[in-house]
């Protein structure tokens, strides 16, 4: 089984960070469906996807984001996402994810959308 972790932080601002660690592949996506559901099960729909420490992504990986955001942006949240190295945004590029999420370096940059919305 591949190696993955989901630390999730509280921000200033009501804004969660869910950090990202490993390979996010079929056998992994159920710790992140996790995450997910515990913040919406808690009412926290402000979200930032750090992505520093993501090494790999596949398609099950990237279907969970989708499976969620509707729910988060029908309570008035978002999710971001920050911190991608190349390989991993090309992979979330490829499937046209800039064009429905905000995807920033920063983790900084991306908690200050928060504030613009």
């Amino acid at each position: 089984m591949s190696d993955f972790k989901v630390n999730i932080r509280e921000r200033s601002g009501s804004i969660h960070v869910m950090e990202l660690k490993g390979y996010l592949d079929a056998h992994t996506t159920p710790i992140l469906e996790d995450s997910f559901q515990k913040l919406l099960n808690e009412k926290k729909y402000r979200i930032v996807v750090n992505c520093r420490e993501l090494n790999y992504i596949s398609s099950a990986g990237l279907g969970v984001f989708m499976a969620f955001i509707e729910d988060v942006r029908a309570n008035e949240g978002d999710i971001k996402m920050s911190d991608m190295s190349p390989k991993v945004f090309n992979i979330f590029d490829l499937l046209g994810f800039p064009m429905l999420y905000d995807i920033v370096k920063t983790e900084e940059e991306a908690a200050g959308k928060f504030s613009k919305n």
